[in-house]
C-alpha cells in the first residue's frame, strides 16, 4: 500500500501547505492528498486557500510528488467546467501525477453564492452529470451541453495533458459508493471500511483504485495530543449527515460542543506510541485500500516528519508486510 501525506487547506495556509509538501517529499511520503476548502470546519483552524493555485506552487517545489484533490465539489459554487480547466493545468505542471478526486460537497463551502443546497439524491445527480462534462471536455475540441443541471456553451480546453487524470469519486455510504463504481476510476473514503471497499470492487472496473485518508497527532505527550484533535478536528466526531448540511463555520462550532474528547480522538491515532499509528494504518491496508494519506493534526510537523521517516514509513515498505507476517518487526 503506498503511503502518502494529507494536506490541510482548513488547518494550514498556501505558504505553510507547500512547506509540508517538500518535508513530506524529504520524510519518503510518495504521494500528495489536498483538500479543497472556500471555508474552515471552524474558526480555530483558521484557513481556506484556493487549492488550483496552492497545487500549482507544490507542482514546482516538489517534482516528481503526484497531487490528489481530496475532494473537490464540481457541482455548486465552481462550475465543472471551470474544474475541468483546472484539473487539466494541474496535470500539465504535475506532468500527469494529478489525480482529480470529486464529491458531492458540503454546504459549509458551496453556500456562498446563495444557492440552494440540494438534497443528497440530487447532489449525486449532479455530481453525475458534473463528471459527464469534465470527461466530455477532456476529450478535446468544441463541446456544447444542455443537460438537467448544467449548460455548456461552445467551450473547448486547449491546453490538456497527453495522459488525462484519474477520476476519484468519494463515497459514504452504499449509494455513494454505487456511484463511485459506476463512474469513477477509483473510490475515496476516510475510515478502513472493508465492506465499502469490497461493494466498490465489485462493481467497478478492473484496475479501479480505492484510497483513504487518516488523521492522526503526534506528540510526546498523548494527552496534548487529544486536546489539540479536539479542539482542531471535533467535527470528525458529528454524527449522520450533519457534516454536509451545516452551512457555517459558526454551526459546526455550535453542534461541536456536544463532542467529548474522548469522542473527537476514538479513531485518532494520539501521542508518541507509534504502534498505534502503525495499527491504524495497516487497518486500511487489511481493508483493502492501495492508497493511504496520513494527516498530522497541529503544530507538530516536523516531530510529525522525522518520527515517520525513521521508524513508520519503513515499515510499508515493499517486503516489510511478509516480514512482520513471519515474526519480524
Amino acid at each position: 500500500m503506498k503511503i502518502g501525506y494529507f494536506l490541510s487547506s482548513e488547518e494550514f495556509g498556501p505558504l505553510e501547505l507547500v512547506e509540508q509538501a517538500v518535508k513530506a517529499q524529504r520524510a519518503g511520503f510518495q504521494d500528495l492528498w489536498i483538500s479543497d476548502h472556500f471555508h474552515p470546519w471552524n474558526d480555530e483552524q483558521g484557513h481556506g486557500s484556493f487549492v488550483w493555485s496552492t497545487i500549482g506552487a507544490i507542482a514546482q517545489a516538489t517534482p516528481g510528488m503526484g497531487v490528489t484533490t481530496a475532494v473537490t465539489c464540481p457541482t455548486v459554487r465552481i462550475h465543472p467546467a471551470v474544474i475541468a480547466q483546472a484539473a487539466a493545468t494541474a496535470a500539465l505542471l504535475l506532468h500527469g501525477r494529478f489525480a482529480l478526486g470529486l464529491g458531492t460537497g458540503e454546504a459549509l463551502n458551496e453556500h456562498i453564492l446563495g444557492d440552494r443546497w440540494p438534497s443528497a439524491p440530487e447532489r449525486r445527480e449532479m455530481l453525475e452529470e458534473a463528471i459527464e462534462i469534465i470527461r466530455e471536455l477532456w476529450r478535446g475540441g468544441v463541446y456544447s451541453h444542455r443537460g438537467t443541471h448544467y449548460r455548456v456553451d461552445h467551450a473547448r480546453i486547449y491546453d490538456l495533458p497527453p495522459e488525462l487524470p484519474k477520476i476519484l469519486v468519494s463515497g459514504f455510504g452504499p449509494r455513494s459508493t454505487e456511484l463511485a463504481a459506476r463512474i469513477g476510476d477509483g473510490f475515496v473514503a476516510v475510515s478502513p471500511d472493508a465492506e465499502g471497499v469490497r461493494q466498490f470492487r465489485d462493481r467497478a472496473r478492473p484496475g479501479s483504485l480505492v484510497a483513504g485518508g487518516l488523521k492522526v497527532c503526534f506528540d510526546e505527550s498523548e494527552q496534548r495530543a487529544k486536546e489539540t484533535v479536539h479542539r482542531l478536528w471535533p467535527s470528525e466526531a458529528l454524527p449522520g449527515e450533519l457534516a454536509q448540511v451545516l452551512p457555517t463555520p459558526e454551526h459546526f462550532e455550535q453542534a461541536c460542543q456536544l463532542v467529548s474528547v474522548e469522542a473527537a480522538t476514538e479513531s485518532v491515532p494520539c501521542g508518541p506510541d507509534l504502534d498505534g499509528h502503525i495499527e491504524a494504518i495497516r487497518a486500511y491496508e487489511d481493508a483493502g485500500f492501495d492508497e493511504l494519506y496520513v494527516q498530522q493534526i497541529g503544530p507538530g510537523q516536523d516531530a510529525f516528519f522525522d518520527a515517520y521517516r525513521e521508524h513508520v514509513l519503513p515499515r510499508f515498505a515493499p517486503g516489510d508486510r511478509q516480514l512482520t507476517q513471519a515474526g519480524g518487526r
